[in-house]
């Protein structure tokens, strides 16, 4: 009970430190659950060298350390690259690789016991979907001894030649696996991880395929410019419509300007003897320049004619105005 805790605590620790890059750690060989005094080699998969990962644990004393303090011997001038020669109960632990700039790889449960059977279990998450073999193997000869298989305490089937497939596995099937081979003992537990299956995106094509989010996307920028046309075709209308009046009061304002453009002159010539008021109507000339006269603009004159015969004066007296 107390192993199963431990475990159990160990697997929501890599759960809760689960990370987003593609580095990973892989285990060789592969399996979660190894027997004392076994030979282990652990290498973080890098895609990017130049992170300076290291290979680090956490093992049920709670002690956490790299590579080489204490345990395993760096593979070579990386640490990214670690070989436990001889494994003891204590090494098991939880075990990942840390990057300088913080992000780390996926976690993986390791298992030593000093008994005489293991379960030979995947060591990392199984796809959803695919086949998972289970192997209970001991340590002397032969492996291949029958034995039963356990998920979460309870019996799932024996098997005579020691594995189980599991075909097909979805989330159901996650949990605490071991197993049990008559006459030699039980394994530990290992926890088996479900993970969704990918999906793969297709390559981008010149021609979108029918029902492709293309479509509305086009048809609809193609409806905005067509109202956006509308609108324009619909203000040049009116703006011409406006227009015409406009011109045609300024036809009727030149015209009335035209036709009151007539020019009035009033010459009153006086002699001693009589007056006769002489009028003239002079038509403004078509091809004459007009401006505007204003009131004040107005210029009154007094011309003062002498007759030397009749010594008479004609005085004259004229008025420029404008009707």
């Amino acid at each position: 009970m107390k192993e199963t805790s431990v475990l159990c605590l160990l697997f929501l620790i890599s759960l809760l430190s689960c990370t987003t890059n593609q580095d990973r750690l892989t285990v060789s060989p592969s399996s979660s659950q190894f027997f004392k005094l076994d030979s282990v080699s652990l290498s973080c998969e890098e895609d990017d060298s130049s992170a300076g990962w290291t290979l680090r644990r956490n093992t049920t004393e709670g002690k956490r350390t790299q590579c080489g303090d204490g345990w395993g011997k760096p593979a070579g001038s990386k640490k990214s690259s670690c070989n436990i020669r001889y494994m003891y109960p204590l090494d098991s632990g939880v075990y990942w690789c840390e990057s300088r700039e913080g992000p780390i790889s996926n976690m993986v449960n390791l298992t030593v016991t000093g008994g005489s059977v293991i379960l030979q279990s995947p060591v990392l998450p199984v796809m959803e979907g695919d086949d998972v073999t289970l192997l209970c193997k001991t340590k002397t000869t032969p492996s291949n001894l029958p034995a039963a298989f356990y998920k979460d305490g309870s019996l799932i089937r024996k098997q005579p030649t020691g594995h189980m497939t599991i075909q097909h596995v979805s989330r159901s099937d996650e949990g605490l696996y071991k197993c049990d081979i008559s006459g030699h003992g039980e394994s530990p537990s290992s926890w088996i991880t479900v993970t969704d299956k990918h999906t793969t995106t297709p390559p981008p094509t010149s021609t979108p395929p029918p029902g492709s989010p293309l479509i509305p996307v086009l048809s609809s920028v193609g409806l905005v410019c067509i109202v956006v046309l509308l609108v324009l075709l619909v203000l040049l209308v009116r703006r011409c419509v406006h227009r015409k009046p406009e011109d045609q009061e300024k036809g009727r304002r030149g015209n009335t300007v035209i036709e009151d453009d007539i020019m009035y002159s009033d010459i009153k010539i006086s002699h001693h003897h009589h007056q006769e008021p002489i009028s003239q109507i002079r038509d403004s000339d078509p091809a004459a320049v007009y401006s505007a006269v204003r009131t004040g603009d107005v210029t009154y004159g007094q011309i003062i004619i002498k007759d030397k015969k009749k010594k008479s004066k004609m005085r004259a007296t004229f008025t420029l105005g404008r009707n």
